[in-house]
Parts: C-alpha cells; structure tokens; sequence
C-alpha cells in the first residue's frame, strides 16, 4: 500500500462509518492525532512492549502498534479530508532532511 492509499482508504473508511456527517475542525483532528500517541505511550507504561500487539474485549487489536497504525490512519483521514498529497510532502522532506548537517540545530538530547 502506498501512502497516498493509505490516505485514501482511512479517509473513504472515515466517511463511510459516518465520522463526516458534520464538518471537522483541523484542531480537532490533530487533538485526535494527539490522543492515540498518547494511548501509545500509556500502553507502553502500563508495561506493554513497544513492538506487542494484545487483544481486548471482543478480540480488539491493541497496543503500542496498533496506537501507531491508529496515528496513521487519522493522518490519513485528515490528509484525505484537506487534499493534502502526504506521498509527495513525505518524499519532499526526507529528501531535504538528507541535505541537514549532522545533529543539525545543535539540540541537547
């Protein structure tokens, strides 16, 4: 799948599970965005391995990559929504984050 699918696909899922009724503020989407990083992060804390998977209640998928996917898939939806092209915005700043000095910005880890 490429990205430019991916974005498709959440978006079409989004609109067809009735997410689109009404109109979405972009601050809403990114708080969304926001909210599974940090259910992420608190799957993480709860003790859960970065890379495991668990199923809750009724064989839902959940943890820490399943919070990534989540991420994703609401980038997706926004990016669906704004018609915004994330492929070519992706494959513009990976190319130019090539062009940057190493540690560039001189930040303290």
């Amino acid at each position: 799948m490429t990205i430019n699918e991916l974005v498709t696909e959440s978006h079409n899922t989004a609109v067809d599970k009735g997410w689109w009724e009404e109109p979405r503020s972009f601050g809403e989407l990114i708080a969304l965005i926001h909210s599974e990083l940090s259910e992420a992060l608190e799957d993480y804390r709860n003790g859960f391995a970065a890379n495991q998977i668990y199923y809750g209640d009724g064989q839902k998928p959940c943890g820490v990559p399943i919070e990534l996917a989540d991420v994703l898939i609401r980038i997706g939806d926004l990016c669906g929504y704004f018609g915004i092209d994330l492929e070519q915005a992706v494959k513009e700043k990976l190319q130019y984050n090539k062009s940057r000095p190493y540690r560039h910005g001189g930040k303290v880890i």
